[in-house]
């Protein structure tokens, strides 16, 4: 299907007609899916141009796409990514910088960028991404829509380019918790446990700490709203020896297993990497066995700290990023500071492996700003549910 794509957010591969279920959950909805899964009858470039040159076509889908296609949903386009899905700031060198819908002279942010902005600028009612280091959840914040990283391993990447594969997941965006949760449906299946009624909810006092004051005032409001409908939020505390800890752990695993995915590749052709991947994979080729090591042996400890502060009924009420989207013609310093705060706050859910939602419920600067929701392991549907529990209230509008 060919659209007009003022966003800039869809590769621009020639039309390839590919087949859907007559009927089914998802009919009347269309979508588009990320340049890391397979699509039959496309390339798979993972924003990469040596990538889209040694890809070849494809000729079956990845079995997510499989799956929504099944389920009726229309599939409109694959949508760009940022080179190699090793960054958050949606300014691929290569291909562009799709646009926010929400705010467009802010960065959509990435690894997911095409996708955010393809349903921001409501050019298809939902779209798959990422998530590794907070590739859906960022943009999701960023361009004020809903976005999942699911529990690891809940949605299939098999026939998707991968990143740091302990990490990745597989997540998905739409403007509406109706159309959420019928993708949802399809993608998520049910939870291995019935969620509890009432919602344990908790306030991580060390997490909110972490904004700035102008930005923890903006976001307040909306989380005081959250209380009204979910319950009052109990203080805990989450940093494992500290925050810069776990930020340094969640980086040596993603930089040792990134490099492990894409180094081999990097070494071969030296592709001309764009700003910040390039330092980004010569920072993690260094990465030491010791320092990997510890990582993991950090990311056990926190997992289980995590599942134990939780249990089957927690859920952090907490914000999904440091501020409101950086401006596109911001300096790659600058970006780059950001990303690093960013991924204090990210790791959390990928290093206990635990699903969080992020509701554009909050905003700054005109802009909009996502506040999290993040439960126990398998707990995705459940967080789903709150999400529309809190849309009917009309929280955030």
């Amino acid at each position: 299907m060919t659209i007009h794509d003022p966003a800039h957010a869809f590769v621009p591969y020639p039309d390839v007609p590919v087949a859907r279920a007559a009927t089914g959950p998802l009919t009347g909805l269309c979508f588009g899916v990320k340049d890391l899964f397979d699509v039959a009858g496309y390339p798979t470039g993972g924003g990469s141009p040596i990538l889209l040159a040694m890809s070849g076509i494809k000729t079956r889908h990845a079995p997510t796409v499989q799956r929504l296609l099944d389920a009726g949903a229309a599939f409109v386009g694959k949508t760009v990514t940022d080179e190699l899905a090793f960054s958050m700031n949606g300014n691929n060198a290569h291909f562009g910088a799709p646009i926010n819908g929400a705010a467009p002279d802010r960065i959509s942010g990435g690894s997911s960028s095409g996708s955010a902005s393809a349903v921001s600028n409501r050019l298809c009612d939902f779209a798959l991404g990422t998530d590794t280091g907070g590739s859906v959840r960022g943009p999701a914040s960023h361009c004020g829509l809903i976005g999942l990283r699911p529990s690891h391993g809940r949605i299939s990447l098999e026939g998707a380019l991968d990143l740091a594969p302990s990490f990745d997941t597989c997540g998905f965006f739409a403007r509406d918790t109706s159309t959420f949760a019928r993708v949802a449906e399809v993608l998520l299946g049910a939870d291995p446990k019935p969620a509890p009624k009432v919602p344990r909810l908790l306030w991580p006092t060390d997490v909110w700490a972490l904004l700035d004051a102008p930005v923890a005032e903006a976001a307040r409001g909306a989380a005081e709203q959250v209380q009204a409908v979910l319950g009052q939020a109990a203080p805990v505390t989450l940093a494992r020896d500290s925050f810069e800890a776990m930020y340094w752990h969640f980086r040596h695993i993603q930089g040792r297993e990134a490099w492990m995915t894409d180094g081999p590749m990097i070494e071969r052709y030296a592709p001309p990497l764009g700003p910040g991947v390039a330092e980004r994979f010569a920072w993690s080729r260094q990465v030491s066995d010791a320092q990997a090591s510890a990582g993991h042996a950090f990311r056990v400890a926190y997992a289980a700290q995590i599942a134990a502060l939780l249990g089957q009924d927690g859920v952090l009420l907490m914000p999904t990023m440091p501020d409101v989207a950086p401006l596109r013609n911001a300096a790659e310093s600058t970006l780059e500071a950001y990303r690093n705060r960013a991924v204090v706050l990210m790791c959390i859910s990928g290093l206990s492996g635990t699903p969080q939602i992020s509701l554009p419920l909050a905003g700054r600067d005109g802009a909009p700003m996502g506040l999290s929701l993040l439960g126990p392991v398998g707990s995705d549907r459940a967080l789903v549910a709150l999400a529309a529990r809190l849309a009917d209230a009309g929280v955030g509008h």
